[in-house]
């Protein structure tokens, strides 16, 4: 059995595992752009085209200049970034081992980052704001800091003391 299966690999033409028939032409070869030409033109001309694609998704410049709505908003954001705040919503939150349930309303803290925009591009944040707070705990010598992610809706800015 194994020799018939053999013996049909063998007797199949050549011209089947052909990539283009022998019968249309090669495509012209994209010009090469490179900083090492002799290299790249030594090769032949499938390498060449495969060459020159992996250079044209490596050196794509993805961030392109930023669009005045997301320029404004960025600006916007590093403004807030900074400001004090007080929680004005009652929200309850569990990440904080050392005081479970812990309810934020009326706790004042600061924002530290604007997660709405990443790498200049404007990103589908539910929480945008991420704000650093600190809450006295017995038994601990220092207050306990932890962060929580806000909606500005559920926060109201503190007057600025400077």
């Amino acid at each position: 059995m194994p020799a018939a299966a053999t013996a049909l690999t063998i007797a199949l033409p050549s011209a089947l595992f052909r990539r283009h028939p022998a019968s249309s032409p090669l495509p012209p070869p994209l010009p090469i752009v490179s900083a090492r030409p002799a290299i790249l033109a030594a090769r032949s001309p499938a390498l060449n085209r495969m060459r020159i694609s992996c250079q044209v998704a490596i050196s794509t410049d993805v961030s392109s200049s930023l669009s005045p709505s997301v320029a404004e908003e960025e600006a916007e954001a590093l403004a807030k970034v900074g400001r004090r705040v007080r929680v004005k919503v009652p929200l309850r939150v569990h990440h904080v081992l050392k005081a479970p349930e812990l309810d934020l309303n009326g706790m004042e803290g600061e924002i530290k980052q604007y997660v709405g925009l990443w790498k200049g591009k404007r990103i589908s944040a539910n929480l945008p704001f991420k704000v650093e707070f600190h809450v006295a705990v017995d038994g601990q010598p220092k207050p306990v800091k932890f962060f929580a992610h806000l909606k500005d809706d559920e926060f109201e800015y503190l007057p600025c003391s400077d």
